[in-house]
């Protein structure tokens, strides 16, 4: 690389997608545990549902982690000492979410309030820097799609 990696840089190496070093290394310590939290969220509460995909997004967007099934579920984003993780919430994940609006996070109504609504929906990308953070993104996946089992 020609400068060293900035905040929120994404992996953008073309060779290969990221293993869980390279992840862990760039991620930094802090968000690689909520890297591996999610992951071990999904894989409890959604046995066998998802396949992780890695997706290249070229050169801006680098590498992503999306899961999803038939619809997409959520992608994870792993930029340079920061996680972040886009869920995309269609028009009946809107209108629950609407139903729900004084019981979520401040912050979070916000960011969905400023979020962009495209065709396919409205595209979140949930920064997480803190247990509560995991916690919306979680509630907000068990809003999406209900958990197939309570592990």
């Amino acid at each position: 690389m020609e400068q060293s990696p900035q905040i929120g840089d994404r992996i953008t190496n073309t060779s290969a997608p990221p293993d869980d070093k390279t992840v862990r290394d760039w991620l930094g310590p802090k968000a690689f545990k909520h890297w591996a939290d999610l992951q071990s969220w999904i894989a409890t509460y959604y046995p066998g549902v998802f396949a992780p995909d890695w997706l290249y997004g070229g050169k801006k967007r680098g590498w992503s982690l999306r899961y999803k099934k038939t619809k997409a579920f959520c992608t994870l984003l792993p930029e340079y000492r920061r996680l972040s993780v886009l869920v995309v919430l269609g028009g009946a994940e809107r209108e629950k979410f609407e139903e729900r609006r004084y019981v979520w996070r401040p912050q979070l109504v916000k960011l969905y309030d400023e979020a962009k609504t495209y065709p396919d929906g409205k595209w979140l990308t949930v920064e997480i820097s803190s247990p509560d953070d995991r916690h919306d993104v979680t509630e907000l996946l068990t809003m999406k799609r209900p958990p197939r089992s309570g592990g």
